[in-house]
């Protein structure tokens, strides 16, 4: 059976590819531009989320659509090619016949109200009025919203995953995402702020993804992919680095002239955090310890 994982070049969707060709899937993917960087035996076509072009052919004899792609962080406008791209795969998956479609969304998208501390489920959904989130997390929130509403009554059943913080080995040296985090501090990052993450091994996001494609109890359900909380001065300590804390004062003051630093912003201290828990009790998916993956991210960079 073919499964179509879109944007193959994607840190996720390289280690998605590559899981699913070790369990004997048939694999397509699609790029916008570049080939991906994962080697095997699987077919690639060209598709974008702001065209239609090239969707219709690339679902044909496609059975399950791992739906990975999102517009990068440094474009200039994602909200519309996150939104309304995620509705141009899901339409033309619907029309294809597909049985599931599984979306990688975000733990931004269920973020709790500024304030909040403890553990967090799939139940949360993100408040855009209460939290000044950056346009890459807001497109996130907005591209779910939709992707549920246009998929109520739907045949062809759907899932999200939301993982938090994706660390782990690297194919590639593009579209690293929170991998730059581990980066920065090896390349002899000064201080670090007051920010904590929920930190996620990519391979575990992918095997997620595999299990909540076939699994029958995962339709029209929402999983957190997380490990552990961890704050960037436990990371740094994890890799015997220097852990000097970064006032909160000056990570506001250099934000008013850093555009990257503006989204740490909002985490600055906040210690909630998100559980597992329905993962593990409906998939059987249990993450590796968030330290291994630092260790693993940081031996890949270097």
């Amino acid at each position: 059976m073919t499964v179509l994982v879109t944007g193959g070049t994607g840190f996720v969707a390289g280690w998605t590819i590559e899981q699913l060709l070790r369990q004997g899937y048939d694999v397509r993917t699609t790029v916008r531009t570049r080939h991906p960087a994962v080697p095997g035996d699987y077919e690639v076509v060209r598709a974008d989320l702001t065209s239609d072009d090239g969707w219709a052919d690339a679902m044909k004899g496609v059975r399950y659509v791992l739906h990975v792609a999102s517009p990068l962080s440094g474009d200039d406008d994602l909200i519309g090619p996150a939104r309304d791209g995620t509705l141009r795969v899901l339409r033309h998956a619907v029309d294809a016949g597909v049985e599931r479609v599984v979306m990688t969304s975000s733990c931004a998208a269920a973020t709790p109200p500024p304030g909040s501390t403890g553990s967090f489920d799939e139940t949360v959904w993100t408040d855009l009025g209460g939290l000044k989130l950056d346009e890459y997390r807001r497109s996130k929130v907005l591209a779910e919203r939709a992707a549920w509403e246009f998929m109520r009554d739907k045949e062809t059943t759907f899932t999200t995953v939301l993982p938090g913080a994706v660390l782990g080995p690297v194919h590639s040296m593009e579209n690293l995402g929170s991998v730059r985090v581990v980066g920065r501090l090896l390349d002899g990052m000064p201080a670090v702020p007051r920010v904590g993450l929920n930190i996620v091994d990519v391979r575990d996001v992918a095997d997620l993804h595999l299990r909540a494609m076939t699994a029958p109890d995962a339709a029209g359900e929402r999983f957190i992919a997380v490990s552990e909380f961890m704050w960037m001065a436990d990371v740094a300590r994890t890799l015997d680095l220097p852990a000097r804390q970064l006032p909160d004062f000056l990570l506001r003051a250099f934000s008013l002239v850093s555009k990257e630093l503006r989204p740490l912003v909002p985490m600055l201290g906040r210690s909630c955090t998100h559980s597992h828990a329905k993962a593990s009790r409906v998939l059987g998916w249990q993450p590796r310890p968030a330290r291994t993956t630092v260790l693993d991210c940081a031996a890949s960079l270097r």
